[in-house]
């Protein structure tokens, strides 16, 4: 019987062919794994010929800035009601965040939001209630939650406002990631005797719906610096708030 001789492999031989497998092994782990699709990103023009950036999220177009326009779509100005008073009136309005230039865009009150002569760009337009709702269950709000009142969702906050420390102030355990590229800024609210709301600026941001409710006013959006979650009620049409659009 013949008898063959044993081959010896070097070490760093089998070393190497060691390490050739698992490299190999991994990368097909790898190919197997779930990957997260890239933030879609645009732009869109308003009547004024100011561009605005915009983000899918979802199936859904948004605006990735507050809206600034002083003008309708067709054409027709918009009040400036910086001081108290004409704000108390019945007609459309905007004004700035207590009378500063912040990036925030412009405060509206609702007669500017509901009016026929188009706030929205060319084939864009306020959200709706559900709209909104759409867009907190594509950031993995539950079903029960959308339709509550009041502080709702765990972590949908903070996914939609801008990174902490460069527009909101950083508190606590919130850490806001901007992960939906809706880049929530905060440009504070506008009360109905006049009055800019307390806090502002950096603190909390407010929202518009083109949605009323019977029972009280209108449906808006609310963030706060110090909450992770998404706040949903409505009040009357006399407060001023900040506008995002979406796509038609």
């Amino acid at each position: 019987m013949r008898i063959h001789p044993r081959i010896f492999y070097p070490s760093f031989l089998i070393a190497v062919l060691v390490s050739l497998f698992c490299f190999f092994a991994l990368s097909g782990c790898k190919k197997e794994e779930t990957t997260i699709d890239p933030i879609q990103t645009d732009s869109v023009q308003d009547v004024e010929g100011r561009w605005y950036k915009t983000v899918k999220i979802g199936d859904q177009w948004w605006m990735a800035e507050n809206l600034a326009v002083k003008q309708f779509r067709d054409g027709l100005p918009i009040r400036q009601a910086q001081d108290v008073q004409p704000w108390q009136a019945e007609l459309p309005a905007y004004c700035l965040n207590d009378g500063r230039e912040n990036g925030t865009g412009l405060l509206y009150n609702s007669k500017a939001v509901l009016s026929a002569s188009g706030l929205a760009p060319q084939g864009w337009h306020i959200p709706t209630d559900a709209e909104w709702k759409k867009l907190e269950q594509t950031l993995g709000m539950d079903e029960p939650s959308l339709n509550r009142m009041g502080w709702r969702g765990t972590n949908q906050g903070e996914q939609l406002k801008q990174e902490a420390q460069l527009g909101w102030i950083r508190y606590g355990d919130v850490w806001n990631t901007n992960a939906s590229g809706f880049t929530a800024l905060a440009g504070g609210c506008r009360l109905p005797d006049g009055r800019f709301g307390d806090p502002g600026f950096k603190l909390v941001g407010f929202w518009w719906s083109a949605t009323t409710n019977s029972g009280n006013g209108i449906w808006f959006r609310h963030l706060d610096y110090k909450t992770k979650t998404v706040f949903r009620s409505s009040c009357n049409g006399a407060y001023g708030m900040s506008v995002r659009c979406v796509k038609d």
